[in-house]
């Protein structure tokens, strides 16, 4: 695990009253599009070590009593059947995945809106089917000329046509499957309804990144840049805060180029702007949390390293990625760091180079790095997830975690009678013996109680992994890179 750098229990009590301030600044009533991802936010995990993938989530539990929940999505998205890349489902799957999950933890929802909605035939099915389920769906409607057209926007032929979303806490989280779903547009068109119904209410942001009170040029911002190479997003100093208090402070471009319409939409739904800046209107305080910056600096040099490798493999499976790539080479110009700065990269690369083989290599918590080498039994990244274990659980290297006599059965089922071509065992299968052969072999059940230790673990591969591998990986928190090679040379690699 990396070092720790970030105060997560900290954050939870200043986030908290820092939401729970600005309700009370707009009379009780406050609409917080919330960015990002509310339960699985792994990104800031790495990059702050101490913060928690469910740190928002729990922060929202303490304002549970008094806050409801939004979930936006562009109707577009669900007509192209756009599919989130981290998880690989469509966006209007995962709107029912994060409803389940918001349930469960005993969120209240008010419902489902429909953005950009112009009659698009997968919308329409969309909603009928969240109907059948007993959710309130609502529609938000394409507005011409937005968001240029101030005058017609904010009117009873603009955010007036919009259907009104009946809310009842003074907190109202807005959020969404991913970008562009119009999150802010909901935020802006409910303001409108409510300045109507004589109903005081505010808007806030909530994004984690960037983080405004850092550096323009901090590892921790720069990793937020190579996250959204996709999306084109730039940290900017914010012109309109440096020109109101005299303060340099970090926005990103998006928010910084549409400030002047919002600020010209707020001042006719209230009369006066609430705000003078992009960053006045953010809620965010991780940077208040941070008591090792050495530590999230070097989290977040790791970062961007992941995501340029991650970049290569997307050039290998055929997708345009060029500027991608060519930002995130700038990155890591500006933090002095090459894919070599991964400790686990030239030792997977030696090991390779003696074996002519694929090779992995994984780095432990304590630095140490361990390797694993292809076999007739064992993949690469099977063979260094053993050897992992063993050196965490204090088990010599010579001994046999898995027997072949446990492996054999598994080849012959796997080629034999599934059809598969690769006799040699997956990461997920491997472990799956493990767990056999530990319920007989007590030096087995050693290494399975090693498991909890692999998170935080870095690993490299000089080929490109099966997906099952990738999973599996990532569920035991390891973060994984690979060389942008294929073992073989196929199309399809799963």
């Amino acid at each position: 695990m990396a070092k720790l750098g970030f105060d997560n229990d900290k954050y939870l009590r200043m986030q908290s009253e820092k939401i729970k301030e600005r309700i009370s600044k707009f009379g009780g009533k406050l609409y917080l599009e919330f960015g990002g991802k509310i339960f699985d936010d792994y990104h800031a995990s790495r990059v702050l070590p101490g913060f928690l993938p469910d740190s928002k989530m729990k922060m929202l539990l303490q304002l549970k009593d008094s806050a409801e929940m939004i979930i936006a999505i562009n109707a577009n998205d669900i007509e192209k059947n756009k599919v989130r890349g981290d998880i690989g489902i469509t966006y209007d799957l995962d709107v029912l995945r994060l409803m389940d999950i918001y349930k469960s933890f005993g969120l209240r929802i008010c419902g489902v809106v429909l953005t950009q909605f112009s009659s698009q035939p997968s919308a329409i099915k969309f909603e009928e089917k969240l109907a059948g389920l007993g959710i309130k769906t609502y529609r938000h409607y394409r507005i011409e000329n937005y968001p240029q057209d101030i005058q017609l926007i904010v009117s009873d032929n603009g955010y007036g046509k919009n259907d009104y979303i009946e809310t009842t806490q003074p907190l109202v989280v807005v959020t969404a499957p991913g970008p562009g779903s119009g999150k802010m547009a909901v935020c802006l068109s409910q303001l409108y309804h409510e300045q109507k119904r004589g109903i005081e209410a505010g808007y806030a942001k909530f994004e984690t990144f960037p983080i405004w009170n850092l550096p323009l040029k901090h590892p921790v911002n720069l990793a937020y840049e190579a996250a959204t190479t996709d999306l084109n997003d730039v940290n900017m100093i914010d012109p309109f805060h440096l020109e109101a208090y005299g303060k340099t402070t970090v926005n990103y471009n998006r928010d910084i180029e549409i400030f002047p319409v919002l600020n010209e939409i707020f001042e006719r739904i209230y009369g006066v702007s609430p705000y003078k800046s992009p960053t006045d209107m953010g809620v965010n305080m991780a940077g208040n949390c941070i008591f090792d910056d050495e530590a999230v600096k070097e989290a977040s040099k790791q970062e961007v390293i992941r995501r340029y490798y991650k970049a290569l493999v997307k050039k290998k499976n055929g997708e345009n990625v060029a500027n991608e790539i060519y930002n995130l080479e700038l990155l890591m110009k500006q933090l002095e760091i090459t894919p070599e700065y991964r400790k686990c990269v030239e030792p997977a690369l030696k090991k390779s180079d003696e074996t002519g083989a694929p090779a992995a290599a994984i780095e432990l918590s304590d630095g140490t790095v361990v390797l694993g080498k292809t076999s007739s039994l064992l993949g690469a990244s099977s063979a260094a997830l053993l050897n992992a274990l063993k050196k965490i659980a204090g088990i010599s290297g010579d001994i046999d975690l898995v027997s072949p006599i446990v492996i054999e059965p598994i080849q012959d089922l796997k080629v034999n009678h599934l059809g598969n071509r690769n006799p040699r065992l997956h990461t997920d299968e491997v472990l799956i013996a493990l767990s056999i052969s530990a319920a007989t072999n007590p030096t087995a059940e050693k290494a399975m109680q090693a498991l909890r230790n692999l998170k935080g673990c870095e690993m490299h591969s000089t080929v490109i992994l099966a997906d099952v591998d990738i999973h599996t990986l990532g569920k035991l928190g390891i973060n994984v890179t690979c060389e942008p090679l294929r073992q073989k040379k196929s199309y399809y690699n799963k």
